[in-house]
């Protein structure tokens, strides 16, 4: 399969089509081999505009959503970011091509080993994967510039709240579990503004500041 044709297939039709515009997050989209971030099964279907399922009842989230929740941080270059739910790794290294420094957590310890050894060999070292309860953030690296949270939460934390920088960006889809909406909170002092963004459904945020644990 010839996936440099299908990823920029994918950024025309499916991101640029929609009105990203950030041409920092297009060429970090244009660069970064999704396919490596699936199973070797689904690789034929990893442009696809779908989630696509990576393990542990998780999924690797819609190349259009990973586009516009990034493009809404606006990242400069210098920047420390926080990514909840690493997942396979692809939006950290998405979001590794446009800052400084990515922390990324994730609760499922087989995830994020794997998310690890793979971004270690693709050549990201400005990322770091923990393993913790990404619904409380990860205070030992705070603040963040920008903070993406990759799933749907029933309220903004408090805690991811206040380890903004002060004019720092937080994005979030919040709502139900079948329909939320992306949500983004920017901090002014101790002041937080939020907007309400696109409509989507994502897997459910688990901890202390999200949704109970599954029994």
């Amino acid at each position: 399969m010839n996936y440099e044709g299908a990823r920029q297939k994918m950024l025309d039709s499916q991101i640029r089509a929609r009105n990203v515009r950030d041409p920092r997050v297009l060429e970090a989209v244009r660069t970064v081999p999704r396919h490596l971030f699936v199973e070797e099964a689904l690789r034929d279907r990893a442009y696809l505009d779908k989630a696509l399922p990576i393990g542990e009842k998780q999924t690797i989230s819609q190349p259009y959503m990973v586009a516009a929740m990034t493009e809404s941080l606006n990242l400069q270059g210098d920047e420390r970011v926080l990514d909840v739910g690493t997942g396979s790794g692809y939006q950290a290294a998405i979001l590794a091509e446009l800052a400084r420094e990515v922390i990324t957590i994730e609760r499922r310890p087989e995830l994020a080993d794997t998310a690890r050894e793979r971004l270690v060999s693709l050549g990201y070292h400005n990322i770091r994967v923990v393993v913790g309860d990404g619904s409380v953030g990860f205070e030992e690296s705070a603040p963040y510039h920008g903070i993406l949270v990759a799933a749907g939460s029933p309220r903004v934390p408090e805690s991811l709240k206040y380890q903004l920088v002060d004019g720092g960006r937080l994005v979030i889809p919040v709502g139900p579990p079948e329909h939320q909406r992306l949500t983004l909170v920017r901090r002014a002092g101790n002041n937080f503004v939020e907007t309400v963004q696109d409509e989507c459904v994502f897997v459910l945020l688990r901890g202390a500041e999200g949704w109970p644990d599954e029994e």
